[in-house]
């Protein structure tokens, strides 16, 4: 049975719009990218679909936004107190989100990209590098700790990490096997953000 929506109680704003991401976030991770509407996240958040148009143009718009709303902000990356533990909690966030909606997104609009419908123009202008800021901030810290030379922070190796679990992701499929992620830190990151050299 269809909701009449102008029946059900007003939400506007910041309470609407979680409505509609989370709406978007179980669309997701029950019908997968291919079987989500607009008209399925309007019925699922009891919103009428004109509210998500005003919002979202596109279906890609909408789901990049409520996929990247549900990620650790730059600002909250762990903090355990050393790099190697920082590294094994932020990657193990990153594989959790890629086993979740997020990499269900993901997968989709790859697909519309090799198609030739080009979302990754939006992917670009919503992602903003998060996953580089969320390692610039675990890899400054270890800076400052002096367990890593700043000479060694780069753009290419702060990228690495999340890279080789996209990698995986796209090309072996799920699930993650066990250790791929103390793997990644240990054999890749950790020799790549070497200690600073003390002069004798």
């Amino acid at each position: 049975m269809v909701t009449d929506h102008r029946k059900q109680p007003r939400r506007r704003g910041e309470a609407l719009s979680a409505a509609i991401f989370q709406a978007t976030l179980d669309e997701l991770s029950e019908v997968g990218y291919a079987g989500l509407t607009m008209e399925g996240v309007a019925e699922r958040a009891r919103a009428s679909k004109a509210s998500l148009y005003r919002r979202w143009p596109s279906r890609i718009e909408l789901v990049m936004e409520a996929v990247y709303r549900s990620l650790p902000s730059p600002g909250s990356s762990p903090d355990t107190g050393n790099l190697r533990d920082d590294l094994v909690a932020l990657l193990t966030i990153t594989a959790d989100a890629l086993s979740g909606p997020a990499g269900e997104a993901m997968r989709g609009l790859l697909g519309e990209a090799l198609r030739g419908e080009s979302p990754l123009r939006t992917m670009r202008r919503t992602t903003q590098g998060r996953g580089r800021r969320l390692m610039e901030e675990v890899v400054r810290r270890a800076v400052e700790r002096g367990e890593v030379a700043s000479s060694d922070v780069t753009p290419r190796r702060l990228d690495s990490g999340h890279a080789l679990l996209r990698h995986h992701f796209l090309f072996e499929g799920l699930p993650f096997p066990d250790g791929l992620v103390v793997q990644i830190v240990d054999e890749v990151l950790v020799p790549l953000f070497k200690p600073p050299r003390v002069d004798r």
